[in-house]
């Protein structure tokens, strides 16, 4: 436990067979549950999950049909709120993510029982280290999703992320979109039901694997950022009818 509540970490994965028994191993003690969700892998990702070392409580669930990150994450989550966890943080399977980072974020999100997500434009090594072609999506791909959310995101696409329990049974989790451009249409989600959104710098971390990002899915990002516009002016116009209604 930290600080009497208890965290869980979903830990999506497809075909990481190669990074996962690390990810596990570096886990910090004072996570109580990780929840590895195998997104239909075709490779060892769930045997090497079960018989990884570590010192924290597993569960992996195996997906026999690929869902995509986002629902992967979306599996997860509910394994989390089943098991009472007060806080449901995310950590890829890939290894990307400095587990060191994951303890402000867990805090954040307990401290104000909302979403806090990481953010790495504003580390030193981010040119350096994230290759070109992201930054730039992921700079614009920001600048978007501020203008649906209605507040400022530095880093819209960053997965590393932590969030209340309370804040995480507000959302329909069955409208979010599951694969790429899931934070986009997931901070969406948060923003309509005026969930607090807090972003925290993490270390950008890359191994020189290929990105699947292709140009459609980056088409498919721009029509969830247009359906995060709508529903939270929809619902700030709900409201506002409402105030004006009851004054």
């Amino acid at each position: 436990m930290l600080a009497g509540q208890r965290v869980a970490v979903v830990v999506p994965a497809h075909n990481e067979a190669r990074w996962i028994a690390e990810v596990l191993g570096s886990m910090p003690r004072f996570v109580d549950l990780v929840v590895v969700v195998d997104d239909a892998s075709s490779d060892a990702t769930a045997a090497i999950a079960r018989a990884a070392p570590t010192t924290v409580a597993r569960r992996v669930v195996e997906l026999t049909t690929n869902v995509g990150v986002g629902g992967a994450i979306v599996a997860g989550y509910r394994v989390a709120v089943a098991a009472n966890m007060d806080v449901v943080a995310v950590m890829a399977g890939d290894g990307q993510m400095a587990p060191d980072d994951l303890l402000p974020l867990v805090l954040s999100a307990l401290s104000d029982g909302g979403y806090a997500k990481g953010e790495r434009m504003s580390h030193r090594d981010v040119r350096r280290h994230m290759p070109a072609i992201r930054w730039w999506g992921s700079q614009l791909l920001s600048r978007l999703t501020s203008w649906a959310v209605g507040s400022t995101i530095v880093d819209s696409q960053c997965g590393f992320t932590a969030i209340h329990r309370r804040a995480l049974e507000q959302l329909d989790l069955n409208q979010l979109w599951t694969r790429y451009g899931y934070p986009n249409d997931l901070l969406g989600l948060l923003a309509a039901v005026e969930v607090p959104i807090v972003e925290l710098p993490v270390k950008p971390r890359y191994r020189g694997e290929a990105s699947g990002l292709r140009a459609h899915h980056f088409l498919v990002m721009l029509a969830l950022v247009a359906r995060a516009r709508f529903r939270t002016r929809s619902v700030r116009q709900r409201q506002s009818s409402k105030k004006a209604a009851t004054a």
